[in-house]
């Protein structure tokens, strides 16, 4: 890991309780789904507890959120980790302050799955959900003084060790929410790395959408089932340097 120049005091000193909405763009998750597997829903319901069974146990202190809020920290991370997380630490739950920054956060990483998977040449429209939820407690703000003045180190595309050494100071600090720019969002938007289960003011979300993600070789696309609004992306250019534009978006009026 890289050297960090942050200590413990200064973290504590520039913490703030806080209160922010983050959105997140998940899976969209039909039971109904399993019900082609079986011949009841006598069977169904056993399957479903089968699969309920072979996951990963949820941690004490999220199992009073629904679902989508505790997904995040019961399944260990990649290989390598995530911005805010190494593949030892606890989970991390990451939102964005806007619509628009959730879409191009997660369509990024669609596009980064295809482009790993030769054969495929595009990903056709395939249903997600997009939530807010509400969260009050501790926040550092990198991209405010004085943290900005490593904003190269936090937004680096990725070299995450600055902000895996960030995080673990914050957890010792009791900090439970980083607020950070968003690398992959032309507009550099808002986005929250939330490292406690503790931190959730209400343990459901509190909106939810259903939008459609398009992925192909050279573009993201967004659309929203109900149809007033769409975002397109060109993630080709957030996967190279992070201080220049990095997508396309536009939004039907």
């Amino acid at each position: 890991m890289s050297s960090n120049t942050w200590t413990l005091r200064a973290v504590e000193s520039e913490a703030r309780p806080s209160h922010a909405e983050p959105w997140r763009a998940v899976e969209s998750q039909h039971r109904a789904s399993t019900l082609t597997l079986v011949d009841s829903l006598a069977e169904q319901e056993m399957l479903e507890e089968l699969i309920e069974q072979a996951k990963p146990p949820i941690p004490a202190e999220a199992r009073n959120l629904d679902y989508l809020l505790a997904t995040p920290f019961r399944y260990p991370p990649s290989l390598h980790g995530s911005r805010f997380r190494t593949p030892a630490d606890a989970g991390v739950f990451y939102g964005a302050k806007e619509v628009r920054t959730a879409c191009a956060e997660t369509g990024y990483w669609r596009w980064r799955f295809m482009m790993d998977s030769p054969a495929l040449l595009e990903m056709p429209a395939v249903p997600r959900t997009l939530f807010r939820s509400s969260v009050s407690a501790l926040i550092i703000d990198l991209r405010a003084r004085p943290f900005v003045r490593d904003r190269s180190k936090w937004t680096h595309p990725n070299d995450y060790s600055h902000c895996h050494a960030i995080a673990h100071i914050a957890r010792e600090a009791r900090v439970q929410i980083i607020a950070y720019e968003s690398v992959r969002d032309p507009n550099h938007g808002e986005c929250f790395a939330v490292l406690s289960p503790e931190a959730f003011a209400r343990r459901t979300p509190t909106k939810q959408e259903s939008w459609l993600l398009t992925v192909t070789r050279h573009r993201v696309y967004w659309q929203s089932q109900s149809g007033n609004a769409a975002f397109e992306f060109d993630p080709t250019l957030s996967h190279s340097l992070a201080d220049r534009l990095l997508g396309r978006f536009r939004k039907k009026k």
